[in-house]
This record gives C-alpha cells, sequence and structure tokens, in this order.
C-alpha cells in the first residue's frame, strides 16, 4: 500500500475489481493506492469497530449502508491498536459527524492512519455484482495513482488471493498479556490471539475471567505454565487451511481435555483439529444482522459475522473424530453453513460467529456463559 494524506472529497478515484469491472468516485480518506480481497458488510452501524477488526486484514471492506461516518470516531470502540482494512468503500459519507463521543471524523482518522477509500460509487450495485460473482481481488487508486484502466487492472490481477494466505501472524501479540477479571477472580483462561478482537477478552473478564492473552506462536508449556481453567481461540484473517500450527496446539490441548472454546477462526481450527475441511465462501458473512440457530436449544438468534472460509462438517449425523463424537451444534439458516461445533465426550465447542457482538446484537452473550459452565464442571 501507498498513501499521502492529501485526501479531499474532489480527488478522483477507481474501484477496479479483478474481472475488469469499474467503479469510479472520489477519494476518502487518504490518497494513493491500496490492493485487497473485495468484501461487504451488512451492518448499519458499527464501523469504527468492523475497520479496526484485525480478521479484515488485507481485506477492501464496502459499506452497504448508505451514508457512512455520522458518528465520528472516538477512542473508546477500537477492537485494536490499529485499522485493519486494506480499503474502504463508501456511498454517501457524512459531512460533519455529530456525537457526544466523537473525538474526530472518520474521514480524518482514515487519513492519519494512511488508509485509502473511495465513496460517491454505487455501493448496491458493488454489493450484487460481488454476490453474484463471488468476493475477488480489487484495487482502489486515487490522485496521481489514477492510470489506463489497463494498467490499474494488471496490477490488481497480479495481487495474491485470499485462498492460501496465511495472515494470523501478522495479526496477532507478539507479547504476552494479561486482562484482569472485573470484580473477583473466578477462572484463568489461556487465549490464544489469531487476531483477537478486544472486546472478547472485556466480556470473559466481566464474568471473574483473568484472561492471559498469548501469541499465536504460543506452545503449550505456555499455556499450561499460566494454569488455565480454559484455553480460548480468537478470531482472525486468512485462510484456516494454512493454520498448521495453531492446529497442533488446539489438538495438544484436546488430549489434556482442558475446557475449550473457539470464535470464528477459531471454530475452523477446531473443525480441522477434529479432522474436518474447511472451503472458501464465495461471498462470506459479514455484517451484525445473521440468523443462526442453536440446533441444541432451537432458538434463533441474530448474529454478528466476518467470515469468508467455513468447516466443512456434516450437519445431520455425529461424527466419529480422534476426541471422541462431535456434532454441529450451529448453522446459518440463510445458507446451511456450519456455525458451531462441539464434543459430546469433553468440555469443548466453537462458533463460526462473534458473541462478543461489538457492535451488533447480544442475543449469542449466553456462549461465554456456557463456557464458564464447562470451566465449573471441570472443578466439581
Amino acid at each position: 500500500m501507498t498513501t499521502s494524506t492529501r485526501g479531499t472529497a474532489k480527488v478522483p478515484a477507481v474501484l477496479v475489481l479483478e474481472d475488469g469491472r469499474i467503479f469510479r468516485g472520489r477519494a476518502y480518506g487518504a490518497v494513493g493506492e491500496t490492493f485487497g480481497e473485495a468484501v461487504f458488510s451488512t451492518g448499519m452501524t458499527g464501523y469504527q469497530e468492523t475497520l479496526t477488526d484485525p480478521s479484515y486484514d488485507r481485506q477492501i471492506v464496502v459499506a452497504t449502508a448508505p451514508q457512512i461516518g455520522n458518528t465520528g470516531w472516538n477512542d473508546e470502540d477500537d477492537e485494536s491498536k490499529r485499522i485493519w482494512v486494506s480499503g474502504y468503500v463508501v456511498r454517501d459519507p457524512a459531512r460533519v459527524p455529530s456525537n457526544w463521543r466523537a473525538k474526530r471524523s472518520l474521514d480524518e482518522e482514515l487519513v492519519n492512519q494512511g488508509v485509502v477509500g473511495i465513496s460517491g460509487i454505487d455501493t448496491r450495485a458493488l454489493t450484487r455484482h460481488l454476490r453474484e460473482r463471488g468476493s475477488m481481488r480489487a484495487g482502489i487508486f486515487s490522485g496521481e495513482a489514477v492510470r489506463p484502466d489497463d494498467e490499474l487492472l494488471a496490477l490488481v490481477q497480479a495481487q495474491p488471493h485470499m485462498k492460501g494466505a496465511s495472515l494470523y501472524e501478522e495479526v496477532a501479540t507478539k507479547e504476552a498479556y494479561v486482562v484482569p477479571a472485573v470484580g473477583e477472580k473466578k477462572f484463568t483462561v489461556a487465549a490464544i490471539d489469531l487476531g483477537i478482537k478486544g472486546m472478547t477478552p472485556h466480556r470473559m473478564a466481566e464474568r471473574g475471567i483473568e484472561v492471559h492473552v498469548l501469541p499465536a506462536t504460543a506452545t503449550a508449556d505456555e499455556i499450561y505454565a499460566v494454569g488455565p481453567d480454559g484455553v480460548f481461540f480468537s478470531n482472525g484473517p486468512g485462510d484456516p487451511a494454512t493454520a498448521d500450527g495453531p492446529v497442533a496446539l488446539m489438538q495438544a490441548v484436546l488430549e489434556r481435555k482442558t475446557p475449550l472454546f473457539g470464535i470464528c477462526f477459531g471454530n475452523q481450527i477446531l473443525g480441522r483439529a477434529l479432522g474436518f475441511g474447511t472451503y472458501k465462501l464465495k461471498y462470506g458473512h459479514r455484517g451484525i444482522n445473521q440468523p443462526v440457530q442453536d440446533r441444541t436449544t432451537g432458538k434463533v438468534e441474530v448474529t454478528a459475522h466476518n467470515h469468508g472460509f467455513a468447516v466443512d462438517a456434516p450437519l445431520d449425523k455425529v461424527s466419529e473424530t480422534p476426541f471422541g463424537r462431535a456434532e454441529v451444534s450451529h448453522v446459518c439458516l440463510n445458507d446451511n453453513v456450519v456455525e458451531g461445533l462441539q464434543l459430546l465426550d469433553q468440555p469443548a465447542f466453537s462458533v463460526q460467529y462473534h458473541p462478543e457482538a461489538a457492535a451488533g446484537p447480544h442475543d449469542a452473550a449466553y456462549l461465554f456463559d456456557r463456557f464458564v459452565s464447562l470451566m465449573e464442571g471441570q472443578r466439581a
């Protein structure tokens, strides 16, 4: 990515997709060029949490909500220490943000962090194109980066694909840190950071859990050195088929029958650890309005998602795995994609979506309580 900080609504910009479709608009954020996988997010709110979610590393995010930036940018809602998206695509950026917590505008923050964006294009047409053709490589070019269309298309088509991309180590913490329990400490959890969102350890801390966040390269010895009552595997970017290290680490945890919980990338890691495959979805699930059924209770939840890969596991039977019987616990009602797994013979489960839901619905917050119950049961 190359950028300058001369972002202005009067600077021309173009979005070029790898199949040759081009959208022309105006610069939004930093001016320059950037590349990534073009994906769309259907959330009506929560753009700050989306932009700072490490799972969006190397992706150009298209906001389907027509107006973005109304509440500006604050210092409280970041999910990590920086913006991770490669680029941002909006239709109608707010001219003047208005919110009592806002410190600056979204446009200013994009400029501050060197994130190239584009505004003023038909995001509905773009979203329909991605639904029909699938997520694909793209580039945003503005200012002096704008060149003849054939040159820009060649640059986009030279970029790496998301399938086969190993990205989790790029976004994970390099040093372990601790998020203390809120109030009385009841449990200790070792959390493997594969791209963890800040709200996740916060939700655990609210339940009396002291969370030791460890790098993606942590070993089993380092996990058990903190004396965990449970182990957590986080969300993260890239293709889970590349994550052999985390898969082996999770298998070591499963061998010791320690209570285990995984979210998003962590669900895909559990799937691989149990012997299932993974595959790339046509355009993925991203947003805060996805319907999922908890098959253990029959309850339907509105949930927050951000994933482009899924676990290939049978929906209609209990599977035998090296760690006992396993079943699909949650399923997406839009397309029957696997949204959760659980072991029946030891305390381990995972979900593909985000129960911490920042921003988003809180229908699935009970999953953190389910993790607490597993740890309580193990103690008993």
